[in-house]
C-alpha cells in the first residue's frame, strides 16, 4: 500500500478525487492482514467494486467504513478525508461552523464528526513521557474577578498537563487532561496514564503533589510566577489561545477531546508527513461509535 505522505492540499486532492479512491484506502488498511468475517469468522472473500468485502461462506458484506469511526459517514466519504486532513495538517484547526461552511453540511454533523477525529486522536497510554518532565495546573475560560492562584469554587474548566523536554529542555511531549479539583487523587492521574516512574519530574509547591511524590522521582520548586516552568506556561498559553480565538468557549463535556487535538498535532510536529495517515489508521482501527454516545460522555 502507498501511503499519503505530505501537507500539499493540491496532492491531497488528486490521491482522493472520489469517494471510491477513499475507500479503497480504508479498506487496503482495514485488512491489510487479510479479511476475517465478523458474523462466521471465516477468511475467504469477495471483492467488490467499492472496494466492500464479501464472506464466501455466509455472503456477509462488510464495507470499509463499517464498524470504524467513519461508520454510517452520510455527508461522503471524500469529505471526511478532507476533514481529517484539515484537522491533522492544520497548525491552528478549525471550528465546527467553519468546517459546515466549507464542506456544506450542518454545523451540528461538522461537530459530532469532528469529535469522532478527535476520539482516535486520543493518546493509547502506551508510551509513558521519560527524562525531563514538568508538570502544572491552569484553567480554560480566563481569570476571575478577585481570586488570586488556585480555586476550588471556579467554574472555569481544571486542567493538568504535563511536559516533556529534551536534553536542551525543548518541547518533546506534551498530554493535559481536566481535573475536577486540584486534590492528589485528581492530579495522579495524569502522572498514572502518561508519566514513567523513572522520569524525573517538576512541579510546583501545591501541597497536592506530597503524596505523589512517594511512587515518583518528583521534585517541587518555588514557580516564580512561571520563571521556573518557561517552557510549559509557553504551552499553557498556546492552548488557552488555541481554544479562545478557535472556539471561544468548549464545555466540561468535551474538553478532554479538544485537548486530546491539540496534543496529538503537537506531539507529531516532527512527524507532519505521515500524521494524516496516521490519523486515518487510527480511525479504522477505533470502534464505531454514535452520536448520543458523544453526547453522553
Amino acid at each position: 500500500m502507498k501511503i499519503f505522505k505530505g501537507q500539499d492540499l493540491i496532492a491531497f486532492t488528486t490521491k482522493f478525487p472520489s469517494d471510491l479512491e477513499c475507500q479503497e484506502y480504508l479498506a487496503e488498511q482495514k485488512w491489510d492482514h487479510g479479511f476475517t468475517c465478523r458474523k462466521c469468522g471465516h477468511g475467504a472473500s469477495q471483492v467488490r467494486k467499492n472496494h466492500a468485502r464479501t464472506c464466501n461462506k455466509c455472503s456477509h458484506t462488510e464495507s470499509p467504513t463499517a464498524n470504524t469511526l467513519f461508520h454510517k459517514v452520510k455527508f461522503g466519504i471524500r469529505k471526511a478525508f478532507f476533514i481529517c486532513f484539515e484537522m491533522s495538517t492544520s497548525t491552528k484547526s478549525f471550528s465546527a461552523r467553519y468546517m459546515a461552511k466549507r464542506y456544506s453540511i450542518t454545523e451540528k454533523t461538522a461537530r459530532m464528526f469532528m469529535h469522532k477525529v478527535r476520539e482516535a486522536m486520543k493518546s493509547s497510554e502506551q508510551h509513558p513521557m521519560q527524562g525531563t518532565v514538568h508538570v502544572d495546573e491552569f484553567v480554560i475560560g480566563g481569570k476571575e474577578n478577585g481570586k488570586i492562584g488556585r480555586s476550588y469554587h471556579t467554574k472555569k474548566k481544571k486542567i493538568v498537563c504535563a511536559l516533556e523536554l529534551t536534553e536542551d529542555l525543548k518541547v518533546k511531549r506534551m498530554y493535559s487532561m481536566r481535573i475536577k479539583d486540584y486534590s492528589s487523587k485528581e492530579l495522579r492521574q495524569i502522572f498514572d496514564r502518561h508519566i514513567s516512574p523513572n522520569a524525573k519530574v517538576t512541579a510546583d509547591e501545591w501541597r497536592g503533589y506530597d503524596p505523589i511524590a512517594e511512587d515518583y522521582s518528583l521534585t517541587q520548586i518555588k514557580s516564580e510566577n512561571g520563571m521556573n516552568f518557561k517552557a510549559l506556561h509557553t504551552m499553557i498559553h498556546q492552548v488557552k489561545s488555541w481554544v479562545r480565538t478557535t472556539f471561544s468557549w468548549v464545555s466540561k463535556k468535551h474538553v478532554d477531546r479538544y485537548l486530546s487535538e491539540f496534543n496529538y498535532r503537537l506531539n507529531r510536529s516532527q512527524t507532519k508527513e505521515t500524521i494524516f495517515h496516521n490519523l486515518i489508521s487510527r480511525m479504522i482501527r477505533s470502534e464505531k461509535i454514535y452520536q448520543t454516545q458523544i453526547l453522553c460522555t
